[in-house]
């Protein structure tokens, strides 16, 4: 597996200033990066941008609907004005609607699906328009484990995610027919403490919640910034994205089963939903949650599979190694 370095590149991340987006754009500060912040919330932008300077990157802020291909392309042109040419790509933007569908309006899921996977088509076509030409360049699309297996209460989000694993697929085809060395990457996550648990539209008769275990998003924007260094097809984050995956393949019609049971109330609190509450649907939600969501005392800091998985290459080259040097030993005493 080839392995390049992002110290100091420019990078675009969409869905920036909260979650999954704010933890990568934090894990490309550490390194150095100039980092374009592409989300729609005046205030998460500006207190995400005073993050990656304190932390060490460039931070350029700015303001933008990625459902919207015009303002999407905008943003990468000025990105490529003011901070060089785009080396990296991170199409995470999303929303959602936490609902059965009988009770979703196609108004509402169609500005999900618009986000969620509009969103990561038109940044990608605006990074390839980019690197391209220069044959080079890194697009990772942050995933889900549900982007394998659907569960219920999420049609929005799920579909979205389906979609975009199939568009990745497709793409990533053509650039191999091309011999292009623009490296293309999908990472599949976990349920992870972020935000969007308290601002997504609920039609809900309790709070959402992500479905146990929690993982805390710094371990998604770690794992972001190491699949945008290595050419890993995709990156299976956490054990029970694995689970959710292999499970999706190996016995789908009894997982339909299993999570009509258990992700139905699994996905809320036992809490009632706020009257009133707002959502970030069509618009952003007022004021700044920071990265993390309600659950830090229930989420996890690590995740050792994700370790192993990270050292794969060199855990079976040991491995191998190994073997070969008890084979040795066995075939020299006899």
């Amino acid at each position: 597996m080839s392995v390049r370095t992002v110290d100091g590149s420019v990078v675009v991340v969409t869905g920036a200033t909260a979650g999954v987006g704010r933890a990568t754009a934090r894990a490309f500060a550490r390194r150095g990066c100039s980092v374009a912040l592409l989300a729609r919330g005046e205030e998460r932008l500006a207190a995400t941008a005073l993050e990656v300077e304190n932390l060490g990157g460039t931070a350029l802020p700015i303001a933008t609907d990625v459902a919207n291909d015009e303002r999407v392309e905008h943003a990468a042109a000025r990105a490529e004005r003011e901070l060089g040419p785009i080396e990296v790509w991170v199409n995470n933007a999303m929303t959602t609607v936490f609902s059965p569908l009988k009770n979703i309006t196609p108004e509402e899921f169609r500005r999900a699906t618009e986000v969620t996977y509009h969103g990561t088509v038109w940044g990608t076509m605006a990074a390839l328009r980019r690197m391209l030409p220069r044959d080079r360049g890194v697009i990772v699309q942050v995933g889900s484990a549900l982007s394998h297996r659907a569960i219920p209460l999420q049609s929005p989000y799920c579909g979205a995610k389906h979609a975009i694993r199939g568009f990745t697929d497709s793409l990533r085809s053509e650039l191999i027919h091309e011999d292009s060395r623009v490296h293309l990457t999908m990472v599949q996550l976990p349920a992870l403490d972020t935000p969007q648990f308290g601002w997504s539209r609920a039609k809900l008769p309790r709070h959402p919640q992500p479905v146990p275990p929690i993982f805390d998003p710094e371990i998604a924007g770690d794992a972001v910034l190491w699949a945008a260094e290595h050419d890993r097809r995709e990156f299976w984050v956490g054990a029970p994205t694995v689970k959710a995956i292999v499970g999706s393949r190996v016995v789908p019609g009894w997982l339909d089963h299993y999570l009509a049971d258990t992700a139905w109330d699994g996905q809320m609190l036992d809490e009632p939903i706020e009257p009133g509450r707002p959502d970030n649907l069509f618009e952003p939600v007022p004021g700044d949650p920071g990265m993390r969501g309600r659950f830090g005392a229930r989420a996890r800091g690590r995740s050792p599979l994700t370790w192993i998985s990270e050292r794969r290459g060199a855990l079976m080259g040991a491995a191998a190694l190994t073997a070969g040097v008890t084979a040795f030993g066995l075939l020299k005493r006899s």
